[in-house]
């Protein structure tokens, strides 16, 4: 017997939360607008013949919250059930999901979260196919997407019918400390002149001296919005960018963090190549990933950044869905399970 058409959702119910609510002006994405988004993203995956969603179970409830509000007249038709799993209550909760899901072959994994989360997701799920949706502070990775077309895209991808060129292999980061792997970012790596990890979160610029870039567009939020200003890098091109900055000047204006312009100083900025890296300095020093800090460098650490394509499978949701169209894929009712 065939194994069931599989979707994974992770709902990080801490994303939109972090201290640059205090210093800035991120949106509080609450628990119960998430709670609506997914319902919305289960109707549409039941809508497109998905028969099996599988989720990360959460303090909060997300997904359970979500079934439990649907109208009678609404009603699955689909198995939804957690994963098995232990949390932590911690990022790494994100993280196991992922490899959960990637384990049981779901065919795409929808997120929920920031930068951070699907950093975290990136790092445990394999080839699976990610269609991220905004809720979190620095959102360059994850799209603004109403949660019915998430859902329908998702469905797609996981029913074959989007097309191969509706996914993506995204860039990513690789941070090594003295020649081993210690983390990853799928959009940006800062070197902060600073030992102390403090707050994870990062919206100051004094202490920052070096920045390494996936990508980077005048539309971005964090320290992407800076390299959108001197060389725009897309999530397609072939190429990175790392960019020296001089905390004594102050020649440019970057959205680090929402509602927070600040000025920003660069000595210089060039392309990476696909493969390239570039060394880690000055030491001791803290290394923020994708807007939070997160590894740590010691006195006499050797470090570097490494830029390649190896990052996760990321869906194009208007790409997936014009395929879908082109195939006839919403002429057959009866092939999606709708009744009319």
């Amino acid at each position: 017997m065939a194994a069931p058409t599989t979707v994974g959702i992770i709902a990080n119910p801490a994303s939109g939360k972090d201290i640059r609510r205090l210093v800035a002006y991120g949106t509080v994405f609450d628990n119960q607008e998430k709670v609506n988004i997914v319902r919305r993203v289960l109707l549409a995956l039941s809508g497109t013949g998905v028969e099996r969603v599988l989720y990360m179970p959460d303090y909060y409830g997300i997904v359970e919250k979500a079934v439990e509000g649907m109208r009678s007249q609404d009603s699955l038709r689909l198995e939804v059930a957690p994963l098995e799993m232990e949390l932590t209550a911690t990022q790494l909760d994100s993280s196991n999901a992922a490899a959960a899901l990637a384990e049981v072959g779901a065919a795409c994994i929808v997120t929920m979260g920031g930068d951070g989360t699907n950093r975290m997701v990136a790092k445990s799920c394999g080839d699976v196919p990610l269609l991220p949706i905004s809720t979190g502070t620095n959102n360059v990775f994850p799209l603004f997407l109403e949660g019915t077309i998430a859902g329908i895209a998702a469905g797609v991808v996981a029913r074959g019918c989007a097309g191969e060129d509706a996914v993506y292999r995204a860039k990513r980061l690789t941070v090594f400390r003295n020649g081993i792997p210690a983390d990853i970012a799928l959009i940006d790596a800062v070197v902060l002149d600073n030992p102390f990890v403090a707050s994870r979160a990062m919206w100051e610029v004094e202490d920052m001296c070096m920045a390494v870039l996936t990508r980077g567009e005048p539309h971005n939020i964090g320290i992407a919005s800076l390299l959108g200003t001197l060389d725009p890098v897309t999530v397609h091109d072939p190429w990175g960018a790392a960019i020296v900055l001089d905390p004594s000047k102050r020649d440019r204006v970057a959205a680090i963090a929402p509602g927070l312009l600040l000025p920003v100083g660069t000595s210089a900025s060039r392309r990476m190549k696909l493969g390239e890296s570039v060394e880690i300095a000055p030491v001791p020093c803290i290394v923020a990933l994708d807007g939070e800090r997160e590894v740590e460098f010691r006195e006499g650490d050797r470090g570097e950044i490494r830029l390649d394509r190896d990052g996760p499978n990321v869906v194009v949701p208007d790409r997936a869905l014009r395929n879908a169209v082109a195939g006839g894929f919403f002429s057959r009712p009866d092939v999606l399970g709708i009744h009319l």
